[in-house]
């Protein structure tokens, strides 16, 4: 769990720094180039990685379900999130749009409760709306530009939101193959979009290298590094941790850009921080029981779930953890848990 916690960190850091360095970019790319190029950027990093015999047929052997929650992903996540991101950042300053992202975790929360079988407790719901009422406070810093980049922001964040708990159910691809499918199509959808709409507009090769090079960390390594720890502390867990991003690209603000921070949004920082730690005092523990299955997704071997053998892991794989096709043998049992891929089960009963 500690190990799962280390890469949600570093795969806000990533993702934060993203929104100041976008900011500077739209100065000479148009929002839709510049969603198609960060998540090209992302697809085409992975390439070493997802370039080798086997993956197409995984595709093509992804059953109806598995089918549905990719589409999802890449409608959501990658072609309409960053846009509506990246139409925000246009209208509002760099340091609020940072703050607003908060509002993926509340969009994760939300829906994950009602439609993924990732129940809020009372404590997540009071995190969700600590976040919530801190981001309204935001959206009266700076007038109308500011009200209107934080729809687009929240627009992003519920699209998002979707987003993560359709990937972290996923099953039958590892993250850096569901990533790269993706940043590839819905990055080349947005590019092409963006030349359709702007087709005066001329993006020079630094720009384009530069946002490419974003799109890599930013939304590659940073999107594989999200994938695993959701699959390995849920959803909503996850995001938890993911959601120090904004305070990350808030400080980038500062340093990158110049800009200041308001009366309001320290107001609206310390909601957040009294917010958060609410989310880690929740245990939930009962008895249930786990099906026979056979599937693939990023785990370790120091939980009660994957005691499976293997011929040989390199220290990475022990450390950090790794993905491949395994099976379970029928399991009932009763310990503390979160929801993660194994334990979307209903309540009420053992099942």
């Amino acid at each position: 769990m500690r190990i799962s916690m280390l890469l949600a960190v570093l795969s806000a850091f990533l993702f934060g720094s993203a929104t100041p360095i976008s900011k500077l970019l739209l100065d000479s790319i148009n929002p839709f180039q510049l969603a198609g190029l960060l998540y090209l950027g992302a697809g085409l990093a992975l390439v070493p990685i997802v370039a080798r015999r086997g993956f197409p047929a995984k595709l093509h052997f992804l059953d109806r379900k598995n089918r549905l929650y990719v589409i999802g992903s890449i409608t959501c996540g990658g072609i309409g999130g960053p846009v509506f991101l990246l139409f925000g950042l246009q209208a509002a300053k760099s340091a609020s749009v940072s703050l607003w992202l908060n509002l993926e975790l509340v969009a994760t929360l939300c829906f994950g409760h009602l439609f993924f079988k990732d129940r809020m407790t009372r404590s997540s719901a009071l995190t969700a709306l600590g976040i919530a009422c801190a981001s309204v406070l935001l959206s009266f810093d700076g007038g109308v530009a500011s009200v209107a980049g934080g729809l687009f922001v929240a627009a992003a964040c519920l699209a998002w939101g979707i987003d993560n708990n359709l990937t972290s159910l996923i099953d039958g691809l590892k993250p850096q193959e569901s990533t790269f499918v993706k940043g590839t199509i819905s990055g080349a959808t947005n590019l092409i979009v963006g030349l359709l709409v702007f087709p005066t507009m001329h993006l020079a090769i630094p720009s384009v290298g530069a946002a490419l090079l974003v799109g890599a960390l930013s939304y590659g390594l940073s999107i594989v590094l999200f994938i695993s720890t959701a699959q390995g502390l849920g959803a909503s867990r996850a995001q938890l941790f993911f959601a120090s991003s904004p305070l990350f690209g808030l400080f980038l603000a500062i340093l990158i850009l110049g800009e200041s921070i308001s009366t309001l949004q320290l107001i609206a920082i310390a909601l957040m921080a009294v917010s958060y730690p609410l989310l880690p005092t929740e245990r939930h523990a009962h008895a249930h029981s786990h099906p026979a299955i056979i599937h693939t997704h990023w785990h370790k071997h120091n939980d009660m779930h994957h005691m499976h053998e293997h011929v040989r892991l390199s220290l990475w794989e022990i450390i950090f953890g790794h993905s491949h096709e395994h099976s379970h043998e029928p399991l009932a049992h009763d310990h503390v848990h979160v929801p993660d891929i194994h334990h979307r089960h209903t309540h009420g009963s053992a099942a």
